[in-house]
């Protein structure tokens, strides 16, 4: 099956010797909901940018629809690659109703086509009472609505959304994800989501693009990045959990919380490494008042909605957070046991 897009080893520099963007290769297939994902400046911006026409590559190929639209010295514009953009702030046309910015793109077709279509998407939207309505009478998120209503209109081949949900409350953030999740699903689109929100990368995308100055570090689903992150940068930018020095010592990880014994089954670290960081997720530490386990003590104690997330620190000054096995809340200061029981191995090799 032809991808709808394919990226081929894309490098870009707006100053001699400082790239921005450096070999990234990335291949989209129909009705897939992509994410680049990472911290401010590492690229994503300008990937998205380059992806719809508004940069040229100064080294790779982009392809749409099996068609090249970019390369150094050549670029299709971007109205010419059917491609549909939801912009980080809406960029409606304050003088328009709701009709007629959702219409805009549509004005070389049929006055029945345009009507049907108009029709069609205000209903996708759940705006069909809002059509007479101007930007400014409109709430954020129905604003957003049409933004994504209009990029939609033309039925494009790809659509674009770069930080959509930057300017709104959590809570209308988390409504309008779910409810744009269900508008790309039921029109099959093909969507790259431009986000640094780890949360909204997670729950939205089939798959991750994981950025790290200016490279793709890690590519796909979310369910496998989590299980398994391949560099420490995913793991901390994730918030996977925090790390634990350890050395290996006759098919075990020997760790101040003591040896945890190596599996066939759980990949580690590469051969020949000895000293190594292990990944301990918040799930596999457990907290307990009696019992074995290593002393710590409990330096924060973070609510989060349905469960308490306690932060101890261990003899040596290490940090980690796990959570507690009973019911009564233990306080800031409390002497605890804790134990990690680790469901799968994840380490990496000790930074210098």
């Amino acid at each position: 099956m032809t991808p709808v897009l394919s990226l081929q080893a894309i490098g870009k520099a707006f100053e001699p010797g400082v790239p921005v963007l450096q070999d990234v290769s990335l291949r989209i297939e129909p009705g897939a909901m992509v994410c680049l994902l990472g911290p401010s400046g590492c690229g994503k911006t300008t990937l998205l940018r380059l992806i719809a026409g508004f940069e040229e590559p100064d080294a790779g190929a982009i392809h749409l629809g099996g068609q090249l639209v970019s390369r150094p010295g050549h670029v299709v514009a971007p109205e010419k690659r059917h491609i549909g953009m939801v912009f980080q702030d809406y960029a409606l046309f304050p003088h328009m109703t709701v009709a007629q910015n959702i219409v805009f793109g549509l004005f070389r077709r049929p006055a029945t086509h345009r009507d049907r279509r108009l029709a069609d998407l205000l209903q996708l939207v759940g705006l069909q009472d809002m059509a007479e309505r101007y930007p400014h009478e409109l709430s954020g998120g129905q604003q957003q609505r049409v933004a994504l209503a209009r990029a939609l209109a033309p039925g494009p081949q790809l659509l674009l959304l770069d930080e959509p949900f930057s300017n709104l409350d959590v809570n209308l953030r988390r409504q309008l994800r779910q409810e744009m999740q269900d508008v790309l699903r039921r029109t099959d689109m093909t969507t790259i989501l431009v986000t640094h929100d780890q949360e909204e990368a997670l729950s939205l995308a089939d798959t991750l693009a994981i950025l790290d100055q200016g490279r793709v570090v890690q590519y796909d689903t979310p369910e496998a990045i989590v299980q398994r992150p391949c560099t420490r940068f995913v793991a901390e930018f994730l918030a996977l959990g925090h790390f634990l020095p350890g050395e290996i010592r006759d098919h075990c990880i020997v760790t101040e919380m003591g040896p945890v014994r190596l599996n066939p089954d759980m990949p580690t670290v590469p051969d020949g490494c000895r000293e190594i960081e292990l990944l301990i997720p918040p799930e596999c530490l457990t907290l307990c008042d009696n019992g074995h386990g290593t002393r710590a003590r409990v330096t924060q104690v973070t609510f989060q909605g349905t469960r308490k997330l306690y932060t101890v620190r261990l003899p040596s000054g290490a940090h980690l957070q796990g959570l507690c096995a009973h019911d009564a809340p233990l306080q800031t200061g409390a002497q605890i046991n804790v134990r990690y029981e680790p469901t799968v191995l994840i380490t990496f090799p000790s930074e210098p």
